[in-house]
C-alpha cells in the first residue's frame, strides 16, 4: 500500500459537543455559517431542517457548545424547569420540533418558551425534518414568529461529506485506510451519518477479529452484512 493512496483529503473541522469534529462541505455550509453568527441573528429563532441522518442533531450539539444552550422539550414539567433555569441558560435547542407540535397545547407551550426567552434576549435553534411551511401550525402568533425566522435546509450528505465522515471516523479509531477502499464504500453506503458510523464500527470489529487491515475484501463483507 503506497503512501500516495493514504487519505490526502483536507477538510474543514468544527468542534462538536462531544469532542468530535464537525465536517463542513457544501451540503451543510450555510447552516454552519448561521451557527457561527448565532449571537447576531436578526430573529430570536433559527430553523435548520433536513431528512433524517443529515446531521441536524450534531449541529444542535455544536450550537449547545457554542452558546451554552440547553435542550428543551414541550411538556409542562419542562416549562417549569426551563423558567427556573432561564437566568443561567438563555439559549435553547428543540430537536424534532415538527414532530412535537402536534396539538394546540403543544403550540401554546412552545409559544410560552419563545416569548419568555425573547424577553431575555435569548436564542432558539429549532431542528426539524420538514420545512416550516409544512408544520401545519394553528396559532397565528406562532406562525408569524416562525415565518419571520431564518430557515436553512440541509440535504442528504453528498459523496464529499460521506467520504470525509468515513475518514474522520476511521481516524478517531487510529485507523489509516486506503483511499480506494473509502471510495468503494462511498459508492455503496447509505447517505447518512448513522450508516457511516455503523459501517466503521463493523469494519473495525471485522478487521480485529481477522487480525487484518481494512481492505476491499473486509469492506465487501461488512457491506453485505449491512444489506448494501
Amino acid at each position: 500500500m503506497s503512501l500516495s493512496n493514504q487519505l490526502p483529503f483536507e477538510f474543514d473541522h468544527r468542534p462538536s459537543f462531544d469532542g468530535n469534529d464537525y465536517l463542513v462541505t457544501n451540503t451543510n455550509k450555510e447552516a454552519v455559517l448561521w451557527l457561527d453568527k448565532w449571537s447576531s441573528w436578526y430573529s430570536s429563532c433559527c430553523i435548520i431542517y433536513g431528512p433524517s441522518g443529515c446531521g441536524k442533531s450534531h449541529l444542535g450539539n455544536v450550537f449547545m457548545s457554542m452558546s451554552n444552550a440547553i435542550s428543551a422539550n414541550l411538556d409542562h414539567r419542562c416549562l417549569e424547569e426551563y423558567d427556573n433555569s432561564i437566568n443561567i441558560n438563555h439559549n435553547i435547542v428543540v430537536d424534532d420540533i415538527d414532530e412535537k407540535l402536534k396539538t394546540l397545547a403543544d403550540e401554546k407551550n412552545f409559544l410560552h418558551i419563545y416569548n419568555n426567552l425573547t424577553l431575555r434576549g435569548g436564542k432558539i435553534l429549532l431542528l426539524a425534518c420538514k420545512a416550516p411551511v409544512h408544520w401545519g401550525l394553528k396559532l397565528a402568533d406562532l406562525r408569524s414568529r416562525i415565518k419571520a425566522s431564518p430557515a436553512i435546509g440541509i440535504g442528504v450528505p453528498d459523496d464529499e461529506l460521506i467520504c470525509a465522515i468515513l475518514i474522520k471516523l476511521f481516524s478517531d479509531r487510529q485507523i489509516r485506510i486506503d483511499l480506494r477502499v473509502v471510495e468503494y464504500i462511498v459508492r455503496r453506503i447509505e447517505r447518512s451519518f448513522i450508516s457511516a458510523q455503523k459501517f466503521v464500527e463493523k469494519a473495525d470489529h471485522a478487521a480485529l477479529a481477522q487480525n487484518k487491515k481494512i481492505s476491499l475484501g473486509i469492506a465487501r463483507e461488512v457491506l453485505n452484512d449491512m444489506g448494501l
